[in-house]
């Protein structure tokens, strides 16, 4: 999990939690995730439920799922669904967003973080890196309201271009993994949060009897 991933959840996401959520972390860095380190940090202990899921094979994760689209899940099972760095690597990510809505429960939150200027990385593919636009036709597709999105940088700036760099086995390869090493600031990433919430069923007067109904 690279830092600006942190700072920038830290900044915009981390408002949202609190010890009472039922969160879903999509496709976690680990079985205990740097995000979910970073909210019991700031709320002093766990949420009341932290589940992880990702594909098949995976130890330490709470489900396993079939393939990228479906969650063996019940619908509205989570206040809170989290997805960080698993967007580029979704391969059809119009049929993948509405899955995380489909769990979330009316008036919670989906949130997403993704990388916009970070090297090619396959894990085991490497697909898309979209920008806010293009992350809000996402959301309404899967027919979530977009509450903030955006994309920037929140990493000190340095004298090294703003873009990464793939690091190589030659220079300047080389001199990024020593300037690393010693704690030279090395060129900025920029990532993309979108923070986007399930709109709560509809309320209209049944036109029987005037008493109200749900609508979706």
């Amino acid at each position: 999990m690279h830092d600006n991933s942190k700072r920038m959840f830290t900044r915009y996401a981390l408002p949202l939690f609190a010890r009472d959520l039922r969160v879903l972390e999509i496709g976690p860095d680990a079985a205990h995730s740097s995000y979910q380190q970073l909210v019991e940090g700031a709320l002093g202990g766990p949420c009341a439920c932290w589940h992880t899921i990702d594909l098949a094979g995976r130890p330490g994760m709470t489900h396993e799922a079939r393939d990228e689209y479906t969650f063996p899940l019940a619908d509205d099972s989570y206040d809170l669904v989290l997805s960080g760095q698993v967007l580029e690597h979704v391969q059809k990510p119009w049929r993948w967003l509405p899955e995380l809505a489909r769990v979330c429960r009316p008036g919670g939150h989906v949130v997403t973080l993704s990388p916009v200027s970070w090297p090619y990385h396959e894990a085991p593919v490497d697909c898309w890196r979209i920008y806010p636009t293009g992350l809000r036709a996402l959301c309404d597709e899967a027919g979530l309201e977009v509450r903030d999105c955006r994309w920037e940088s929140l990493e000190p700036r340095s004298l090294l271009p703003r873009c990464p760099r793939p690091l190589s086995d030659h220079a300047p390869g080389t001199l990024y993994k020593l300037a690393r090493l010693v704690g030279w600031p090395l060129a900025r990433s920029y990532d993309a949060i979108t923070i986007a919430q399930k709109p709560q069923p509809s309320r209209a007067a049944n036109p029987v009897d005037g008493t109200l109904v749900g609508t979706h």
